[in-house]
């Protein structure tokens, strides 16, 4: 599950609209002397969730003891307090740092029947220092306890686990890596990021995970960009799922599998056309994974033609996408299945679908996906998403092997039969009350496909759910 919340980005684009507020208005600055400034930080939401017939009921069939019930309706929340300094030395160079923390907890039962629980943990711990050399140049280098996302958030985004034992399993509150060392170097338009990562991962499911690698990236005055990223798993007793020869039996699960797996992903987006093109735009990504020690092979992309009818009011936009990773193919000895590692799981980002992304992560999936945006006044946003989720390999595991039953002969499966696993649609509203304060509330449905149905041996039902929360951010 990779939960998320939208804020950040939101907040950072009201803020360059309010970039005119003078510094003294701002009610958490502690101290600034013109050399030295120090800043509080606060930000806090709460969120309501109603969800029926969660994930097409599934567990009534792949886990008839377990008790789970499909209807539920919960409240999360979570407080984020903190405090960052700036200090400029003589030289011109920056020493900065920032310590923060999260509080979150669940009433109710949640979507992955865990609930009245939460958790209370470090978020932010670092210390850094950037400065400037030559004609353009730049350095900034960081430890400790940051957030980092590279490119487009298709690998390295999400580097905390919320929900479970920590609650607030929507809001997602916590992003930032529990120990991380950065070094980025900038020359012009050019940005060369090195890497040490180590995520804040659930307690009872961590997998002693470290990465480190680099992203290579240039950023042209028009708006496009292209880049690289490279990503080395240095250290890991997380397992892979592996399909049983011919898709017949339960899939082998090999711990610490994911250890040594090396990925070279490539991304990218067009600058502004000319000539009659001026409204579109069009993005790419493409992964290539491997790891000799198990055999694996696997890859992932992403291609997106997104067009903006500027002479239109409400300023209505229209983006179309497909992506896709691959799976284990059951007739081979080697693993083709993709590990997304650690991407951001948003509908706005890498989520395959907007309910399905609770049930399948970036692996063994593909989909189309259509979105279309229209923004009535500046502080108000509509949101229109759909995906048609299918799967790349049959009798294959679709996420880690949880569908694994009985089929009607007598055999052991794993996967599905049919490709077609959902379709999903969103509706989203987003509001700017203030420039402090944002609300969110959405509707969604997930119709299963003959994938679904073929699991669960009948017709099953679709799976509906909404949302409404408000954050606040200072």
């Amino acid at each position: 599950m990779r939960s998320y919340c939208k804020v950040c980005i939101t907040t950072a684009t009201f803020c360059v609209a309010m970039a005119a507020s003078a510094e003294e208005r701002d009610p958490l600055l502690l101290y600034d002397n013109g050399t030295l400034k120090a800043r509080g930080h606060m930000q806090f939401g709460l969120n309501a969730v109603a969800e029926n017939n969660l994930f097409w009921d599934l567990a009534a069939t792949t886990a008839p003891g377990s008790g789970f019930n499909p209807d539920t309706d919960w409240l999360e929340g979570y407080i984020k307090p903190g405090l960052s300094f700036a200090y400029q030395t003589d030289s011109g160079a920056v020493f900065y740092g920032k310590l923060s923390a999260v509080a979150s907890y669940t009433w109710g039962t949640d979507a992955f029947d865990r609930g009245n629980i939460g958790a209370t943990t470090l978020e932010e711990a670092y210390l850094a220092f950037r400065g400037s050399f030559g004609t353009g140049g730049s350095y900034d280098l960081s430890l400790g306890a940051r957030e980092l996302t590279l490119g487009t958030g298709m690998l390295i985004a999400n580097g905390a686990t919320s929900g479970f034992e920590r609650g607030a399993l929507k809001f997602g509150p916590r992003k930032a890596w529990e120990r991380a060392a950065i070094g980025r170097l900038s020359n012009g338009r050019m940005t060369g990021i090195l890497f040490f990562l180590d995520p804040n991962e659930l307690p009872s499911t961590d997998g002693d995970n470290a990465l480190a690698g680099f992203d290579l990236r240039y950023d042209d005055p028009a708006g496009g960009f292209i880049g690289a990223t490279y990503v080395d798993v240095l250290r890991s007793n997380s397992p892979y799922p592996q399909a049983a020869p011919g898709g017949i039996g339960p899939p082998s699960v090999t711990p610490g599998a994911r250890e040594g797996t090396r990925t070279l992903g490539f991304y990218g987006k067009t600058n502004p056309f000319t000539g009659g093109f001026e409204n579109w735009n069009f993005t790419g990504d493409v992964a290539y994974q491997w790891n000799e020690r198990i055999d694996l092979n696997a890859w992932a992309g992403r291609v997106t033609a997104g067009y903006s009818f500027k002479n239109l009011p409400w300023s209505p936009s229209l983006t179309l996408g497909y992506q896709s990773f691959s799976g284990d193919d059951p007739n081979t000895t080697k693993l083709e299945r993709f590990d997304p590692l650690y991407y951001q799981g948003s509908p706005s980002a890498w989520a395959t679908g907007s309910k399905s992304a609770s049930t399948f992560i970036n692996s063994n999936v593909n989909a189309v996906t259509v979105t279309f945006q229209v923004k009535p006044r500046q502080q108000d946003t509509w949101t229109f998403r759909y995906a048609h989720i299918r799967a790349n390999e049959l009798n294959s595991p679709i996420q880690f092997g949880q569908a694994t039953r009985v089929d009607v002969n007598g055999n052991v499966v794993s996967g599905v039969t049919d490709s077609h696993l959902a379709d999903d649609l969103f509706v989203e509203y987003s509001r700017i009350i203030n420039r402090n304060t944002f609300l969110t509330a959405g509707v969604s449905v997930s119709f299963p496909g003959a994938g679904i149905d073929k699991v669960i041996g009948a017709s099953a039902g679709p799976w509906t759910g909404g949302f409404i929360n408000v954050v606040v951010n200072f």
